[in-house]
């Protein structure tokens, strides 16, 4: 009556950490994804400024990315220069939006973030200021 799912949901039916998608879950990863899923395609010069890494890391996670199937690429030459760009693939989408669904099922309401529950504890109380 009046509550809403989250809030009824127990701790014991809340997704584990050990649900959320290994391979979306390691931050770089989790940028690539989150930055292609807002832009139609990147490429790898994009990437790389807007998640502040190298060009090394930005390659290994990529192509982690991309043999998941979480990630298309494609490369080319423009002026004779290798140009790579990056687009979030369907299942790399679907992959997503799972991972965000496991991780907001195991978030509690931002009511209770605000307001936590005391589950008898003490409160506490403020420490006397010094001076």
């Amino acid at each position: 009556m009046g509550r809403n799912r989250k809030s009824a949901v127990t701790d014991r039916q809340r997704p584990a950490p050990g649900e959320l998608d290994p391979l979306i879950h390691e931050r770089l990863r989790l940028g690539i994804v989150c930055a292609l899923a807002v832009n139609e395609s990147l490429t790898f010069t994009e990437l790389r400024d807007l998640l502040e890494t190298t060009d090394g890391n930005l390659s290994v996670q990529a192509r982690k990315l991309e043999e998941a199937g979480y990630v298309g690429c494609a490369k080319r030459f423009v002026a004779r220069k290798p140009k790579t760009t990056y687009k979030l693939t369907v299942k790399g989408r679907a992959a997503l939006e799972a991972y965000l669904e496991t991780l907001s099922g195991m978030l509690p309401d931002a009511a209770q973030l605000r307001h936590p529950p005391l589950r008898g504890r003490v409160p506490m109380r403020p420490v006397p200021s010094e001076g």
